[in-house]
């Protein structure tokens, strides 16, 4: 029988067999810029006005949200402890029976989300909705902090105790209004009447939090470093989109969202395409695919926490090819725009290589006949795969990444897969 440790030092030399010959730092990420009045100020005249207008509306929106949790802990002799935190979407189930939204338990969840939706109308992020709803005074989302930052990290808060407050990471403030709708849906007399207005209030936020450009921050009102990006990481952008068409076209619990409102939903749908379009990167002229996040202004890819560098983005890349194969009668830049992201998915799949865990770590290792596997970022210039560490160091082979990052990231994935799927069906009818 094998040893552990044999068995580890020789699955690592195989990796070694994929890596580049002469592994290095090829940078440094920096961090990524905020939207500010200051930047705006240099753009062009004509686009000023509505980004100032923006920058304006958030600032007002955050004010009112912290004016309204100082007014509730006035007189407590104890602010309570913050909800607890865990997986959202598994307590917000969205494929029960239609009659389950009715229940005592789907309306019990229901009550939980309303109480905990922000004054601007979003909801914070990895909160557990099957628990009590918001008492007065209590925060509307935990911290969120990283248990590993240090002094100029790129996910440090701008301001202690106040972070993703209204936030469209990790599937909030999308799941919990597409549960809502349902449980709405469910209870079309004046007892669902309290849900849909949580639904409406929803929406309303999200159309606010749009930028001119089409796109979305991670976090509104705005929190400054990346957050302020256009946000394609786990299908942010995708999941705002997904309940908006839900609403224009009154279908999944959204049903009685009014005409003027839906129209209102399918322009900003049509908006944020555009912006898709917009911010397919360009190289040598030729189009490639998308960055995690772009910068709301330049729309060029930009960072986002200490190991995410800017670079060409796989996962996000699929999903956002994926929604775009969804689009009916799509225009001609929609159809170059696909397959341009397609041929790019397919040259850089890595062939016969597979991402394994072994005893305390993780490595690439040669596999023939393996499922397509592709790096999570790809460099511009070289077009071939970069890792990042918390240091901000940016590295060629993921053997040279620490071994916590190495462990704890998505480095290699197969997600793409199910853009090719797609295509293989959709090519045929848009040659």
């Amino acid at each position: 029988m094998i040893s552990r440790a044999r068995l580890t030092a020789f699955i690592l030399s195989a990796a070694l067999l994929t890596a580049p010959a002469f592994a290095e730092v090829i940078g440094q990420n920096v961090p990524a810029l905020p939207l500010t009045a200051e930047r705006v100020a240099s753009l062009p005249e004509a686009d000023r006005a509505a980004w100032t207008t923006y920058i304006q509306t958030s600032k007002t929106l955050q004010a009112a949200d912290k004016a309204a949790l100082t007014a509730e802990r006035e007189g407590l002799t104890a602010v309570p402890k913050p909800s607890p935190h865990g997986d959202s979407a598994k307590t917000m189930p969205l494929k029960n029976a239609a009659e389950w939204y009715a229940t005592p338990e789907a309306r019990s969840v229901a009550d939980t989300i309303v109480s905990f939706q922000t004054p601007a109308g979003g909801w914070g992020k990895n909160m557990l909705r099957n628990v009590p709803a918001r008492q007065r005074g209590q925060s509307y989302t935990g911290d969120n902090v990283s248990a590993h930052l240090k002094p100029g990290d790129n996910d440090q808060p701008a301001e202690g105790g106040w972070n993703y407050v209204g936030t469209f990471d990790n599937g909030a403030t999308t799941t919990e209004l597409k549960f809502l709708a349902r449980v709405g849906e469910a209870l079309p007399g004046a007892e669902g009447d309290v849900y849909r207005k949580a639904v409406l209030r929803g929406l309303e936020y999200m159309l606010t939090a749009q930028f001119p450009n089409g796109g979305w921050p991670q976090v509104f009102p705005l929190q400054g470093g990346y957050h302020d990006a256009v946000t394609y990481n786990d299908d942010a952008l995708g999941d705002v989109t997904e309940v908006l068409t839900f609403a224009a076209e009154g279908r999944n619990g959204f049903g009685f969202v009014t005409q003027g409102l839906r129209n209102r939903a399918r322009t900003a749908v049509d908006r944020a395409v555009e912006c898709i379009l917009l911010t397919q990167v360009r190289i040598d002229g030729k189009l490639t695919v998308w960055g995690q996040q772009h910068d709301a202004l330049t729309l060029e890819p930009t960072s986002a926490r200490n190991y995410e560098p800017p670079s060409l983005a796989s996962a996000e890349s699929a999903g956002l090819l994926v929604y775009l194969m969804q689009i009916k009668n799509p225009s001609p830049r929609i159809v170059a725009s696909v397959h341009a992201g397609v041929a790019w998915l397919k040259a850089a799949a890595l062939h016969d290589v597979a991402w394994i865990k072994i005893p305390d770590d993780r490595v690439l290792q040669p596999q023939p006949g393996a499922p397509l596997l592709w790096s999570r970022y790809y460099d511009f210039k070289t077009g071939k795969p970069i890792f990042g560490d918390r240091d901000k160091s940016i590295h060629d082979t993921v053997t040279e990444i620490s071994q916590e990052r190495r462990r704890g990231y998505s480095w290699y994935n197969t997600t793409p897969q199910k853009a090719l799927d797609a295509y293989a069906k959709w090519s045929q009818t848009h040659p």
